[in-house]
This record gives C-alpha cells, sequence and structure tokens, in this order.
C-alpha cells in the first residue's frame, strides 16, 4: 500500500511481497468496502483519489463543449478528446506519467477541435 511503500531512486514507490497472511488481511478490508465513497472512506482524501475525481469533472465538462461544438470539421478530433481517458492506465507513478501525458495531448486536441482544423492543417 502506497502509506507504508519504499521509494526507489527516483522517488517512485517499490513493490513489495507479502506471505499469504495477506489473503484474511484482504478478506477483513472487503468488509469495508460500503465504506467507499463516503465521508468514511480512508482513502478518499489520498492526492491520487482527489485527482481521480477532478480526470471524471474534467471529463464531463469537455463532453459538454463537445456536444455544444461538434461539426463535420472536428469529428474526428472529438472522437480522439473522447476517447482519450482509456489512455489513462496503471496506478501510482505510471498512473501519473500516462495523467500527464494526457493532459499534453488533451491541449493540443483541444486546440484543433476549437478551430475545427484538420491535424494536417495545424502544421502550417
Amino acid at each position: 500500500p502506497p502509506l507504508f511503500a519504499k521509494r526507489d531512486a527516483q522517488g517512485n514507490l517499490m513493490k513489495a511481497q507479502y506471505g499469504t497472511w495477506m489473503k484474511f488481511a484482504f478478506r477483513m478490508l472487503a468488509k469495508f468496502k460500503g465504506l467507499r465513497g463516503t465521508a468514511l472512506d480512508p482513502f478518499a482524501r489520498t492526492e491520487e483519489r482527489k485527482q481521480e475525481r477532478q480526470l471524471i469533472a474534467d471529463y464531463e465538462t469537455l463532453l459538454d463543449e463537445i456536444v455544444g461544438s461538434l461539426s463535420v470539421d472536428n469529428y474526428d478530433t472529438a472522437i480522439a478528446l473522447a476517447s482519450q481517458p482509456e489512455r489513462i492506465r496503471g496506478f501510482g507513478h505510471v498512473k501519473q506519467k500516462s495523467m500527464d501525458a494526457a493532459k499534453i495531448e488533451r491541449a493540443a486536441l483541444l486546440q484543433r477541435f476549437r478551430t475545427g482544423r484538420p491535424k494536417a492543417d495545424m502544421a502550417a
């Protein structure tokens, strides 16, 4: 778990190995899954969870913009924008890396979407 994990030289969390006793621990944790998403969720206030909630809000705003401005000229870019979250994967520093890359790509796609120009025209 991130709370107890050691970090490597780059500051990334390292995987750890645990014994079979973890099966019991996970069975106990599973009994508390009703707390997910509530005020009593101990993991809801972590930075990663806050970023995930912000990603959802940003995506909903993006979809509103796409629906309001969709045209023949920006259709392909709209599809690329709408499918972008599929490329955000992983946990911890791996997820952060893909979120950072997605943010850069999203900015370029948004500019292209708003101008309605195809990708080839953007280079000019």
